[in-house]
């Protein structure tokens, strides 16, 4: 029966079973299909990614709706991303049924996050999800590329992304995902959560980030895919310094022995031990060197 109160019906246990059950559904590690189940959960993860009544919020992989239904009673409108064919289709439904009275605030998106190259409606605000987990860090970094509308965000992924998404210069789990998150945005980690609240429980712990998007550019001089390329090779090998990583990169030992000198960076530190802001120096000293020039 449709739903005719403004506050959106969550989905407990029995409706997340009932769903799969019609739709003769088999999670799939494939697409990191895990189905939150407790209400209490989504309702923490709205509550602490601080969207309100003025926000046009983006999920991805909304999945049955657990996470869609909450945000929907706290947001504006919502754009959901959904790959999965079966699940796209019964979503509009189950959205009119437990929120009919929100149903013209949702919005689908049938198609592959990390290839979307737009969302309709208003420019987004925020980016709230339980990202698939075997994709979330390349899709988290797509869409704050693709929509600098987007302010702030709260996505739950495995528990070690979660750190490494949130990691400082020095930390163990500090690399790539470190420092490509933290050229868009403010990362933190906001908390754990449990397995028991997903069907099928996964076999990983999970963990919540919040992100608050920088307020400025990082650098005027050099674009973030000469930054993301720099960050790449000095990340590739992680145990050899800078100047070993970096000199194929920079055409030889004497442009990056030159580049770190201006950058004021010891050729004798390894990656993990930069935070962006030495990889944006380092970057602007090879442009000025003339790296990249050709092309």
């Amino acid at each position: 029966m449709p739903e005719t109160s403004a506050e959106p019906r969550l989905l407990g246990p029995a409706d997340v079973r009932a769903l799969a059950a019609e739709l003769d559904l088999r999670p799939t590690k494939q697409r990191g299909q895990n189905f939150v189940i407790d209400p209490n959960t989504v309702r923490r993860i709205v509550r602490d990614s601080g969207i309100g009544p003025a926000d046009v919020v983006v999920e991805v992989g909304p999945g049955l709706g657990s996470l869609t239904l909450a945000l929907l009673g706290a947001a504006a409108q919502v754009v959901a991303i959904e790959i999965d064919e079966t699940l796209a289709s019964r979503l509009p439904r189950t959205i009119g049924e437990y929120a009919g009275a929100r149903a013209d605030q949702f919005s689908l998106v049938r198609a592959d996050a990390l290839r979307v190259t737009e969302v309709p409606g208003p420019p987004p605000t925020a980016l709230v999800a339980n990202l698939p987990y075997n994709v979330s860090v390349p899709v988290l970094l797509h869409l704050l590329a693709l929509l600098p509308s987007l302010e702030r965000g709260l996505v739950m992924v495995q528990a070690e992304v979660a750190d490494r998404l949130a990691a400082r210069p020095g930390s163990k789990v500090y690399g790539v995902p470190s420092v490509k998150a933290a050229w868009f945005a403010d990362v933190r980690r906001a908390g754990a959560v449990g397995r028991n609240v997903f069907w099928p429980a996964p076999n990983v712990d999970s963990g919540l980030v919040a992100w608050t998007r920088r307020t400025s550019v990082p650098s005027e001089r050099v674009s973030r895919e000469q930054v993301f390329a720099v960050v790449d090779a000095a990340f590739a090998q992680r145990r050899k310094t800078l100047r070993a990583t970096l000199r194929p990169l920079a055409g030889g030992t004497e442009a990056i022995e030159s580049a770190l000198s201006a950058a004021g960076v010891d050729p004798q530190l390894r990656g993990e031990a930069l935070g962006l802001d030495a990889f944006v120096a380092i970057t602007e000293g090879l442009v000025a060197g003339g790296w990249g020039a050709d092309g």
